[in-house]
């Protein structure tokens, strides 16, 4: 079919006629980190992450029993600090060992079976130190599931390869080496995240306290490309990479009391295509439609929820097509991408997720 005036792929997402669902799960703390597992065989799977500000924290993987329609914890094992993010391994066919990824003061593999969590690799740059740079986030690659990037507030970005061993016994031994670090920003490095442009192995954008966001290229790593830079220099702490159109992503800066999220195109350098602005407090998440070009969802510190059809860029986007509000500030908002009827939201100590 041809394509609409905006040479986007034509939306497909009603939100109309379906039953309201919601389930909530309670957690024994703060829930900040959050990830669905993409794994076909493990549908309504999500791992969780404590907020304690202490060394002692917790990681649960809790499952919706389709039956009861209640979550169960199935498993809960202790990480050190708070995890600033979790990423099941992107493997939506089965077909790698059911592995789980956190960071914190480093970046941890974990392996995942019915009984336990195992820790499979600890990844640690800087080994003639006792000095630790903690780690804001990591991404996983899609295309490339041995590829993984963390983000440090010591301005740098790190990519690392994983080799899973040969079967010894049935036990697969992860391993980890460092690809390549590089200097990505001036000062702290709050995100990084791989995108799907160019075959979705080599090109990720990072963004930081230096309020740019840059982009990079694994075969050309000698230069970078700044996308955006916020006029007043703020902090930029989060980019999300749109799912189907890789010329799209999203940003938001610390700042008050414009807190708005920011639309970027990579073919139209350092001007945004969008910007919405309905939030009234921090956001803390932003997570585009899976299967969708035009929808994407933000989450913030005024409880809420939205979703926002953003097809008629540049034309500026009023309100958002949804709203959901909370029982409390939401940390995190994640879209499953295998399921993508489904949105998780994380606030105090719960879980909930939202057939939209």
């Amino acid at each position: 079919p041809p394509l609409p005036p905006s040479g986007r792929p034509p939306c497909t997402m009603s939100l109309h006629g379906k039953r309201k669902e919601i389930y909530k799960y309670e957690a024994p703390w703060t829930v900040y980190a959050m990830n669905w597992s993409v794994r076909p065989d493990k549908r309504f799977r999500l791992a969780l992450g404590s907020f304690v500000e202490e060394y002692n924290n917790k990681v649960q993987l809790v499952g919706l029993e389709e039956e009861s329609s209640e979550f169960i914890c199935r498993n809960t094992f202790d990480h050190p600090y708070p995890t600033t993010k979790i990423m099941w391994i992107p493997d939506t066919k089965g077909v790698y060992p059911d592995l789980l990824a956190t960071s914190g003061d480093y970046l941890r593999i974990w392996r995942v079976s019915d009984t336990e969590t195992r820790l499979e690799c600890l990844l640690n740059n800087n080994k003639n130190s006792d000095f630790c740079a903690p780690l804001t986030s990591f991404d996983w690659n899609e295309v490339d599931p041995n590829l993984l990037g963390t983000s440090s507030i010591d301005t740098t970005c790190t990519i690392w390869g994983l080799e899973t061993g040969q079967v010894l016994g049935r036990v697969n031994l992860v391993s980890g080496h460092v690809k390549t670090q590089l200097i990505a920003h001036d000062k702290e490095v709050y995100d990084i995240a791989f995108s799907r442009a160019g075959g979705g192995r080599d090109m990720f954008a990072s963004v930081g306290a230096d309020g740019s966001v840059r982009m990079f290229d694994l075969r050309h790593l000698e230069h970078s490309t700044i996308i955006y830079e916020d006029p007043q220099h703020h902090p930029l702490l989060r980019l999300c990479w749109n799912k189907q159109d890789p010329n799209y992503l999203a940003t938001m800066a610390m700042k008050q009391p414009d807190v708005a999220v920011v639309i970027l195109d990579v073919r139209v350098p350092c001007t945004p295509v969008a910007r919405l602005n309905n939030h009234r407090a921090c956001v803390n998440g932003i997570a585009w439609a899976p299967h969708s070009s035009c929808h994407i969802c933000t989450a913030a510190d005024d409880h809420q929820a939205l979703i926002w059809d953003i097809q008629q860029m540049p034309r500026a986007i009023e309100d958002p097509i949804l709203a959901y509000t909370a029982e409390g500030e939401i940390n995190n908002v994640q879209w499953a991408s295998t399921q993508p009827d489904w949105i998780a939201i994380c606030y105090n100590n719960c879980l909930e997720i939202l057939r939209v």
